[in-house]
């Protein structure tokens, strides 16, 4: 039976590049796989951005509302049809801005359809909170795996922490993409509290 995997860690961890680097490896064998992302992280449009500055353009975008099952069925029939090969493996990237019955989607092409599904993202958002697509994974991935990066004193960072300009700041949308205005700092416990003045979001409500 194929696997559902979950490789999740903080901003600056290595995901995208992990990704990529598990395409390669499928590839390198003479595999073919499919590279998918959700369509609201526009940070590279249709493209896997690493920020060691690996880039590759994603076989299919993942709308809110997609069937994210139908579009991997008509994506793989198509790489069949032209290469005469089956797709080894569907690979998700920022699988945290997915909803949970995308989530849930992916457990089914993995057990339903035999194709292992390989899905990166983060737990939570910078108030810690988990994000929808990311607290399902969690609970229901066969294969959960903490991909690791160190906080700005040394510790291993867990949360991830948004900016604006210079500033920390602790309110706002889930979602804002990391671009000119918005940025976002990997942070230990200790480091984000210190940031926050002791506060978490659960008692700001």
């Amino acid at each position: 039976m194929s696997k559902l995997y979950f490789r999740y860690g903080a901003m600056n961890s290595g995901k995208s590049t992990a990704l990529l680097q598990a395409a390669f490896n499928y590839e390198e064998r003479g595999q073919q796989v499919l590279l998918a992302k959700p369509a609201i992280d526009t940070k590279g449009d249709a493209t896997i951005v690493s920020r060691l500055g690996l880039t590759r353009p994603v076989d299919f975008t993942v709308a809110p509302d997609d069937d994210i099952r139908a579009k991997f069925a008509e994506m793989r029939m198509h790489v069949l049809e032209s290469t005469g090969k089956a797709v080894s493996c569907l690979l998700v990237d920022e699988v945290q801005f997915l909803s949970a019955a995308q989530a849930d989607d992916l457990l089914r092409i993995a057990i339903l359809d035999g194709v292992p599904v390989l899905a990166y993202g983060i737990r939570t958002d910078f108030q810690t909170v988990a994000f929808p697509g990311s607290r399902r994974l969690l609970e229901i991935a066969h294969s959960l795996e903490e991909l690791k990066t160190i906080c700005r004193c040394g510790r291993k960072a867990v949360f991830n922490a948004r900016k604006i300009g210079d500033d920390y700041v602790f309110d706002g949308d889930q979602v804002a993409i990391d671009g000119d205005e918005v940025t976002y700092e990997s942070l230990c416990g200790a480091c984000y509290l210190e940031e926050s003045g002791g506060v978490l979001l659960t008692e700001q409500r």
